[in-house]
């Protein structure tokens, strides 16, 4: 049996587990997709993998799902972290959803010196981060931190944490990651829409962890350049291979 619907739940997962619905998401299984009683679910909460659900109540305002089998055990992503500075409304969501699919384990907004946003809403790039997750099937959804001033979060880096920093004035000279370690922590860095300035850019090239990088002949937007930066760090590094 398959389920048309995938869920995130914040609620234990296990074999004859209750698991009772937010009014929100009644409203969307009952309201929207118009499922009733008996009806299957996948429901996922990033740490019991993913389970098949049947709906044992069905309300307005309120349900209840029953776990029968897990269809997905856990699926760790890579140690990765994904640095990006804060660009308009829609740009910004599209960063956080692409992120969380391509296999980032932590979002970090980070405030630089070109920064065009101040401020972010958390809750709301958390909430998209999980829509990325249930959409793209996958088990774990990355955390989005709080905004974060890029020199602070460089100030307490944690060792061992390597720092690919991509930045727009290297075009055309790349970084081969074929040679370096996998299974290492390690973050990806993408600056604002008005670039690094040259106090940030003086900063992270004289760090022992950063590693410039260049993302090809052309200068991207940020949020092309959030992609291509995945892209290059997943195939070499990551776990597509």
């Amino acid at each position: 049996m398959s389920a048309k619907v995938r869920l995130y739940v914040d609620q234990p997962l296990g074999a004859g587990q209750s698991v009772p619905l937010s009014r929100d998401q009644a409203h969307y299984l009952f309201g929207v997709m118009r499922l009733t009683v008996g009806a299957s679910v996948s429901v996922f909460n990033g740490k019991d993998g993913e389970w098949l659900t049947e709906v044992a109540e069905a309300g307005k305002r309120a349900g209840l799902l029953t776990c029968q089998t897990q269809t997905k055990p856990l699926q760790l992503p890579p140690d990765l972290w994904f640095l990006f500075a804060p660009i308009k409304k829609a740009r910004t969501d599209f960063i956080v959803e692409k992120a969380a699919e391509m296999g980032a384990a932590r979002i970090l907004p980070v405030q630089t010196e070109f920064t065009n946003s101040e401020r972010i809403r958390q809750d709301r790039l958390q909430a998209h981060a999980v829509e990325a997750a249930e959409q793209c099937g996958g088990t774990y959804v990355p955390e989005v931190a709080a905004l974060e001033r890029l020199d602070r979060l460089l100030d307490t880096w944690p060792a061992g944490r390597q720092l690919m920093f991509c930045d727009e004035a290297e075009v055309g000279s790349a970084l081969s990651l074929a040679a370096r370690e996998k299974g290492q922590p390690w973050a990806i860095l993408i600056g604002p829409e008005g670039g690094f300035s040259d106090r940030e850019r003086s900063r992270l090239t004289g760090l022992p962890f950063a590693h410039v990088v260049s993302l090809g002949p052309r200068i991207l937007r940020a949020d092309t350049a959030a992609v291509a930066a995945m892209t290059l760090w997943q195939q070499a590094l990551g776990d597509w291979a």
